[in-house]
């Protein structure tokens, strides 16, 4: 069989009864952020939770970047999954998300693993290209869609030979593949698809889990 089952509903909650340890300040956090109905949409799936804390942990990765924060979940994520002398570098635009998600990080005991920037992630980037490349290990991309290519090339700068980069929302809810769909953050992240398909700067993997997950490992 070439394809792969359909997750309904029913075997989702499967999947996160029996596949996900989720810390409990995680699911708190997920909770409250999933009440706010307008919101949940942004928030990653648990098991998009465990799965990148399983790669974080796979690949040793002590030096992270999270290019988007919102309520703080996968920042969380990545600092449990590093070891205790590890970072997060956590770049958000929004201070009320930023304020949020730093409860989080203190009612877990991880704020002391987490570096976060506030501002437009390109500037906080730029200043960090400039004193830091070549040093993080791994990077997980989630904001704003259309200047997600800008967020890749950073990132790529940032990694060591090695690390590992998962852009989120590739998939875009199946819009990527439907060329009548031409609303500027479904061309920005088609574009990318397209780019790092060719790219000969990293190895690549698609992986259909949540709204798609692009797994880049810089050469």
């Amino acid at each position: 069989m070439d394809r792969s089952i359909p997750l309904t509903d029913h075997l989702l909650d499967y999947i996160r009864q029996i596949g996900v340890r989720e810390h409990e300040i995680l699911a708190q956090c997920r909770r409250e952020t999933q009440a706010q109905e307008d919101l949940a949409v942004m928030q990653i799936s648990p098991e998009q939770g465990a799965f990148m804390a399983m790669l974080i942990k796979l690949t040793s990765a002590k030096k992270c970047l999270e290019v988007g924060v919102f309520t703080g979940y996968s920042t969380l994520n990545a600092a449990l999954a590093v070891p205790d002398d590890g970072k997060v570098v956590a770049l958000e635009l929004s201070a009320e998300y930023l304020a949020k998600a730093q409860s989080y990080w203190t009612q877990a005991g991880a704020a002391q693993k987490i570096e976060p920037h506030l501002g437009p992630a390109l500037d906080s980037l730029r200043r960090l290209t400039v004193a830091e490349a070549d040093t993080f290990d791994f990077a997980f991309i989630d904001a704003n869609k259309d200047d997600y290519d800008a967020y890749y090339e950073a990132s790529l700068t940032l990694m060591k030979s090695g690390g590992l980069i998962a852009i989120d929302n590739v998939l875009w809810g199946g819009a990527v593949a439907d060329m009548a769909d031409q609303d500027d953050s479904t061309i920005a992240i088609r574009r990318l698809n397209e780019k790092i398909a060719d790219d000969s700067r990293v190895d690549i993997c698609l992986a259909g889990i949540g709204d798609g997950l692009f797994l880049c490992r810089k050469r």
